[in-house]
Formats: structure tokens, sequence, C-alpha cells
């Protein structure tokens, strides 16, 4: 039986990206279904998605009324795709620094693990060389916190990953609590401490071909509070989830009197 496949991408103001991110995802050779989600973008973006949509069956658009935080929309899709039935959800931004061209190696990773994800070390030493020094230490620093703090080697950060739905229950994401930038580190650290099977694949990034940047400072703060919460309780004790819930042993429960 062939694999229900989904692509997940959340979009604010990326009319000028929109509709050739499209073309370039349903062209690739396993044609996965694509989903959109925009937050009533002023500059057009949900008319342009809807007719794609009205053109391709296999395109899907949902819009939410404003900006919600872009860990909302994730979880929003996530549930969305565990709700339609794919056994695998992919998800990217819609600026092309994600190239699509990467999904098949993606596809091929999650043959053997739960979760995919990408990583921006490795894969060539002038890696971010053309992003702005502003991106660049946000993404060496976010990666040093969730290796200091959170005990995780994984670029965590990124929202360029695989998830395999067919093995990892929704259950997972109540846990996530982040409704902004803080959604990547805190559903990967979650996957982790899970212990579902994780794999990396290193890519290349380049700078944003059209738009503008999303990372005000508001949601670094915002992130960099997430980060002080989870490494709290990862010093007070284990991180209470999912994961605890996976491996507890089930206890025989009492019978109640009309049970008897």
């Amino acid at each position: 039986m062939s694999e229900k496949i989904l692509v997940f991408i959340p979009t604010y103001n990326e009319r000028r990206n929109a509709e050739k991110m499209c073309r370039a995802l349903r062209a690739l050779p396993f044609a996965p279904d694509v989903l959109f989600v925009d937050d009533n973008s002023p500059d057009g973006t949900g008319a342009i998605l809807d007719h794609l949509a009205a053109k391709d069956p296999a395109v899907h658009v949902v819009h939410r009324p404003g900006k919600q935080g872009i860990g909302t929309a994730h979880l929003f899709g996530i549930r969305w795709a565990y709700a339609q039935g794919y056994s695998k959800l992919m998800t990217l931004d819609c600026d092309f620094t994600h190239r699509p061209e990467y999904l098949p190696q993606f596809l091929e990773a999650s043959r053997e693990c739960d979760f995919v994800i990408s990583t921006r070390y490795g894969a060539s030493p002038e890696n971010l060389k053309d992003w702005t020094p502003y991106r660049r230490f946000l993404t060496r620093f976010g990666h040093i916190l969730t290796t200091a703090m959170l005990g995780m080697t994984l670029d965590a950060t990124t929202s360029f990953r695989l998830y395999r739905l067919d093995r990892i229950p929704v259950e997972v994401f109540d846990d996530v609590q982040a409704a902004g930038y803080a959604f990547f580190f805190e559903s990967a650290y979650i996957l982790h401490l899970a212990g579902f099977s994780i794999r990396e694949v290193p890519v290349v990034l380049p700078a944003r071909q059209d738009g503008e940047s999303k990372m005000n400072f508001a949601e670094v703060l915002a992130s960099l509070r997430r980060f002080l919460r989870l490494f709290a309780l990862r010093v007070m004790g284990p991180y209470r989830g999912y994961h605890q819930r996976r491996t507890a042993p089930r206890t025989q429960a009492k019978p109640t009197a009309a049970g008897r």
C-alpha cells in the first residue's frame, strides 16, 4: 500500500513564494499532498493559495483569522494530518531557505527512524554564509542552548523536518506548550525524551529569496524563557510528560462497588 504523505507550510505574507513553492513540491517524485495554513496575510497570500487549491485537489488551504504564533500553526498542521490519516508529515518554510529537493532524502531516512530533522552543521563549512549576522547569531546561540541546557545535540530550532505519524502517537504533542518559535526545540526535546528514534539530514540553507523574517525580538525573548523553563524542569527532576506515561508501569484499578 502506498504511503500517504503530506507537506505542511504555514504562511504569512508569502505572496511572492507560495505558488513557486507549491509547484516545486507537487513536482517531487513522490508528489505529496500539500497543506497551507495562512494567518490572514495582508499581502493577498490567501487568495493565491485558494487559486492553487481550486486547480489541484491535492492542495489544501486553511485560513486563520490572524497571527496566532508559528507554534500553534504547526500544532494545527500536525493534528490536521493525523485527522486526515497521513502516515508521514513533512514541514518546511515557504521562503525557499528550506529546499524542497532535500525532501526525498528525508523520506529515505524516515524508513529507519521515527523523526527526521535537518541539520545546518556538517553539510558545508560555508553554510549560512549569506545570512545576516543577526540570523547566524540566533541560529548558533540556539544550538548552544539546546546542547548545553537540554543535553540534546540536534539542530532543534529548525522547522525543516519529517514526522512518522504512523509511529508517533498524537498524544505526544499534547505536551508541547510553546505558541511561537520555541515550538521547534520543545517538540524535538519531547520526542528525544520519549525515546523516539531520530536521524539528521545535513542541508545547506541559503538566505531568503523573498519576504521578511518573522523572528523578531519578542519571539527571541519568548524562546529564551522557554529554554529556561525546560532547563529548570530538567534540573529539578524528570520532565513530566508523554515519555513518563509511556514507560510507567500499569496499575490494576481497584473494583468499584458497582463492579463487584
